[in-house]
């Protein structure tokens, strides 16, 4: 994932899910990294398919609720990143990275948020 920030976050959350998913089939065939592999894959692609359906004009409450779960789902997978890290130095810059964009995305989904209230 170069500098190139992507602005539409749409694309922005594929690409994170996506990048997770390039680590995590990179990674050894640990039992944790395995473990912890997985909730990332699930948590990481969340966040991007609730603020999708959240798009769906269904409601601003609908809205505010799916921006939500993705705010927790990036926050999650923020979590798991650190877990993984301390297991995979060699890939630290690179989990180091997506943690960055985990946080970025959850600071920009809870501005969103708190433009609704």
């Amino acid at each position: 994932m170069g500098n190139d920030k992507i602005y539409n976050l749409e694309k922005r959350t594929f690409v994170f899910a996506r990048d997770c998913r390039f680590l995590v089939r990179d990674l050894k065939s640990t039992i944790s990294n395995i473990e912890d592999g997985k909730q990332l894959v699930k948590s990481s692609g969340s966040v991007g398919a609730n603020y999708i359906e959240g798009n769906e004009k269904l409601g601003d409450k609908d809205l505010k609720f799916r921006l939500r779960i993705a705010r927790k789902e990036a926050k999650e997978s923020e979590y798991w990143l650190r877990l993984l890290k301390e297991f995979n130095e060699s890939e630290n810059d690179r989990i180091e990275n997506l943690r960055n964009e985990a946080n970025e995305i959850r600071k920009i989904l809870s501005a969103i948020i708190n433009k609704l209230k």
